[in-house]
């Protein structure tokens, strides 16, 4: 199944990259454990058991964490990758996925792959957990988005 070419588009990287970085299971920890500090802290400072100066660092902890997951870490892989400023074609084969642009071509088997996401735009192809590839869904027109669901689930085995 081959798909048309496609363009990245920033605001929708920007999102399947907050996507990728959310679902990943230490950051997920991290994210809960610094929420239960920040109300664990709100609470005893409610309860005047701990300082407003107390208070005031886990709230500036909280928006921090908040603001480098969900802005600066998205946008920064963006900047660094020339990937998403190219225009490719991928083709889901039966033993390979191809990735293609103007100036060649690169295949991977299928067992290079080792899990597979699906986020509302994209569909995430990981290699392991830091290293990914991501088609957009827009490069399967039609009812072809749907194929290509088939032929991820059954080619990436998790």
């Amino acid at each position: 199944m081959t798909s048309r070419f496609f363009t990245y588009n920033k605001g929708k990287v920007i999102q399947a990259l907050r996507y990728h970085f959310i679902t990943r299971p230490e950051i997920k920890a991290m994210m809960i454990l610094v929420n239960i500090f920040a109300i664990v802290s709100a609470v005893l400072f409610f309860m005047k058991k701990i300082s407003p100066m107390a208070f005031l660092v886990s709230s500036i902890l909280w928006f921090s964490l908040m603001i480098i997951f969900w802005y600066l870490l998205p946008v920064t892989i963006y900047k660094r990758s020339t990937t998403f400023k190219d225009r490719f074609k991928a083709t889901l084969g039966k033993e390979e996925f191809t990735i293609e642009n103007e100036r060649g071509s690169r295949s991977w088997p299928w067992n290079s792959f080792s899990t597979s996401m699906e986020s509302p735009h994209f569909f995430h192809l990981y290699f392991n957990a830091r290293s990914f590839f991501i088609v957009p869904k827009e490069a399967f027109p039609g009812e072809e988005v749907q194929a290509a669901r088939k032929v991820l689930a059954t080619k990436i085995h998790k």
